[in-house]
């Protein structure tokens, strides 16, 4: 199969290669959202996310979702970062913006409470942006290999086609981009348990095979601790009327997003992987918690598929909506960018779907909006794993 093995990126200090140059305004508590959406619509070229975290959180909740402000602004797809604060809360700037500094790109912190309030701090901040925004527009993109790509890989919104045509084309994707050298992220935990033992199976060693049977439990066993069945969510009612008969039917479907290719690690929450090749990041099924788990993990692209349509998107990484039947794509054309229905018309293979949908990603890494960019669909969510303290 022919396929080009650049794209054009943007280098960053720390070697890393990004495929967007935003600026981003962190805000690392909730009460300092509104302020850094003030200032995004103050200046161009910054994008921000609005969260309910950062304050009265604990142990390995408060850990991952350090974690994950620390993964937005490391992700190399972000040029230089503003981190917000209010200054009282338990998730500190300092030392979010820290962390990020050590990536080498700029990092400046304001504090709504030190820099007198909200009105003072957006003035600030903006001040701050506007210079970044003007730095960042100097540089230039450079050829880049795939083996400095990270792609994560997403189903929302599944029916009966998905497992048939969208996400088998995305294996074969992610089987591409792991020959050339990169990176491909399964996430999804809910959405595999059904599947889990084809995917153990493929596990580079036993540690690996042993770790995907341990997500799968942990994540059946935090149900039974709330003495739910995971299954009256899952699948979701959408689900459910798009053809789907039960949680296990939808992970075979998703679990076909992960190709063929051996499995060389899992990876918990927002982690950056350690390897190269296919890797397994456990998220939630929720959406937006698996696309932010993913980007915090360096992922500078996503591939998601979707059945029953959806208008999904990152505020730091393009996100390349695939349908998986053609009434949706015709129906939600302003949100999905590409249709892997013709596979179920026979007008098309799984492998020259997956050429369409590579060639687009060679196109977006290089510079081209998706249309969740184009409609400024900045969504963001984190997964939470304890109680409000």
């Amino acid at each position: 199969m022919k396929h080009d093995t650049t794209f054009w990126g943007y280098r960053r200090p720390d070697g890393r290669v990004g495929v967007r140059n935003h600026v981003l305004i962190l805000p690392t508590i909730t009460c300092a959202t509104q302020a850094a959406r003030q200032i995004t619509e103050l200046v161009q070229g910054t994008v921000s996310f609005i969260h309910q975290h950062g304050c009265a959180q604990v142990g390995v909740d408060y850990e991952q979702t350090f974690r994950t402000y620390v993964g937005m602004g490391a992700n190399p797809n972000v040029y230089g970062v503003v981190v917000l604060g209010l200054g009282c809360e338990t998730h500190q700037a300092r030392s979010v913006a820290g962390e990020i500094a050590k990536t080498g790109k700029p990092v400046e912190l304001v504090s709504i409470q030190d820099h007198g309030g909200t009105l003072m701090a957006i003035a600030q901040g903006a001040k701050i942006a506007a210079k970044m925004v003007q730095d960042a527009s100097v540089l230039r993109r450079e050829p880049c290999d795939f083996s400095e790509l990270i792609v994560g890989t997403e189903c929302g919104g599944s029916d009966a086609c998905s497992g048939l045509s969208a996400n088998p084309a995305v294996g074969v994707v992610s089987d591409m981009i792991v020959d050339l050298g990169g990176t491909s992220i399964l996430a999804e935990t809910t959405e595999l348990i059904g599947a889990e033992h084809l995917l153990a199976n493929r596990a580079v060693d036993d540690k690996v095979a042993k770790r995907v049977y341990e997500v799968i439990h942990a994540m059946e066993q935090r149900s039974i601790l709330m003495g739910v069945d995971i299954r009256t969510g899952n699948p979701s009612p959408g689900n459910i009327k798009g053809g789907l008969s039960s949680l296990e039917e939808k992970s075979l479907g998703a679990a076909n997003k992960a190709g063929t290719r051996p499995l060389q690690e899992l990876i918990d929450y927002a982690q950056r992987p350690t390897k190269k090749g296919l890797v397994w990041m456990d998220t939630p099924g929720h959406d937006i918690e698996q696309l932010t788990g993913m980007v915090a993990g360096g992922a500078q692209v996503v591939l998601f598929t979707t059945g029953r349509g959806t208008p999904t998107g990152s505020p730091i990484a393009p996100v390349i909506k695939i349908a998986t039947n053609t009434p949706i794509f015709e129906k939600m054309g302003d949100n999905i960018d590409l249709n892997a229905g013709t596979i179920i018309e026979g007008k098309e293979t799984l492998q020259s779907v997956g050429q369409r949908i590579f060639d687009e990603l060679v196109r977006v890494c290089s510079g081209k909006l998706t249309k969740a960019e184009i409609l400024k669909q900045h969504d963001f969510g984190i997964w939470r794993i304890g109680p409000t303290f």
